[in-house]
C-alpha cells in the first residue's frame, strides 16, 4: 500500500506547500480545508504534475461534527495514513475582552481540539504498523504570552508542549512527532486574523515555501522541535533568557498596529 499524508489547512499557505512537498516525493494525499474549489485546483495540479492519488475533503475543523466526518471519511478510504500534518489554524488580533467570544472559541476548536482529535484518530494505526510521522504546526508565539492575541498565543503554547511530550512518549516506536515553530510568515493568516498591519508582520516575514521545506525535513528526520530562521531562533533564545515582564511588553507592542 502506498504512503499517504493527511494535510489540514491545505487550501493555501503552508498547507499547500506541504502538499507539494509530499507529492514531489511520490506520497499520496488527503487534503482537508474549508474551500473546496481551492482543494480541487490543488488536487488537479498534483495529480497532473506528480501522478499521485489525491483525495479532497472540504470541512470546517471548527465544527466538532465536521472533524468527526473527516475521521470517518478517511478511515473508510482504502489507504493508511503514514504522515499527519496538523496545519490548520487561525488567530485574532485585538484585546481579549473586546473580541467576540465566538471567534476566540473557534481558535481553540481549530488550533487545539481538532489537532488533538485527528492525532488521536490516526496515531494508533501508525503505532500498530511501527512507522509514521506527525507534524504539528506550533509557533514561536507559543514560547511567550501574547497580549492582544492572547488566545492564539495560548493555543500555540499547547501545541508546542503537547507535541514535545508526544515525541518523548513515541521513542522507540518507529513513529515520531515534530512541532514546527514558524514566526511571522507570508501567508493569508495575518489578513484573516487581523494581524497584517501589526509591527510583528511589518518587521519582516519568512516565505511559506522556506518554512514548509524546513519543517518537512525536520519531520522526515523525526526531530522533535524546529524553529525556523535565525531571527526566530534568536527570539526563542531571548524569550527563554529575558525577564517575563520584558517579554510580555515586547510581545504586546509587536501585536499593535505599526505606524
Amino acid at each position: 500500500m502506498s504512503k499517504t499524508a493527511l494535510v489540514t489547512g491545505a487550501s493555501s499557505g503552508l498547507g499547500q506547500e506541504f502538499a507539494r512537498l509530499f507529492a514531489a516525493d511520490g506520497t499520496d494525499l488527503v487534503l482537508v480545508a474549508r474551500r473546496r474549489e481551492r482543494l480541487d485546483a490543488l488536487a488537479r495540479e498534483l495529480r497532473d504534475a506528480r501522478k499521485v492519488s489525491v483525495h479532497v475533503i472540504a470541512a470546517d475543523l471548527a465544527v466538532a461534527d465536521e472533524v468527526e466526518r473527516v475521521v470517518r471519511e478517511v478511515q473508510a478510504l482504502p489507504l493508511e495514513i503514514e504522515f499527519l500534518v496538523n496545519n490548520a489554524g487561525l488567530g485574532n488580533v485585538g484585546p481579549f475582552a473586546a473580541s467576540p467570544l465566538g471567534r476566540q472559541m473557534v481558535m481553540v476548536d481549530v488550533n487545539v481540539r481538532a489537532l488533538v482529535r485527528l492525532t488521536h484518530a490516526f496515531l494508533p494505526g501508525m503505532l500498530t504498523r511501527g512507522r509514521g510521522r506527525v507534524l504539528n504546526i506550533g509557533s514561536t508565539a507559543g514560547l511567550q504570552p501574547g497580549p492582544f492575541d492572547a488566545v492564539y498565543y495560548a493555543t500555540k503554547a499547547f501545541v508546542n508542549s503537547f507535541t514535545e511530550a508526544l515525541s518523548y512518549e513515541l521513542k522507540g516506536t518507529g513513529v515520531t512527532a515534530t512541532v514546527s515553530l514558524p514566526g511571522a510568515t507570508a501567508t493569508e493568516f495575518p489578513s484573516v486574523g487581523g494581524g497584517g498591519d501589526t509591527r510583528l508582520f511589518r518587521s519582516g516575514v519568512m516565505s511559506p515555501t522556506e518554512v514548509a521545506r524546513d519543517a518537512y525535513r525536520a519531520m522526515q528526520r523525526g526531530t522533535p522541535f524546529v524553529v525556523h530562521g535565525w531571527k526566530n531562533r534568536a527570539l526563542a533564545l531571548s524569550v527563554r533568557l529575558g525577564p517575563r515582564s520584558v517579554v510580555r511588553a515586547i510581545a504586546g507592542a509587536m501585536n499593535k498596529p505599526a505606524g
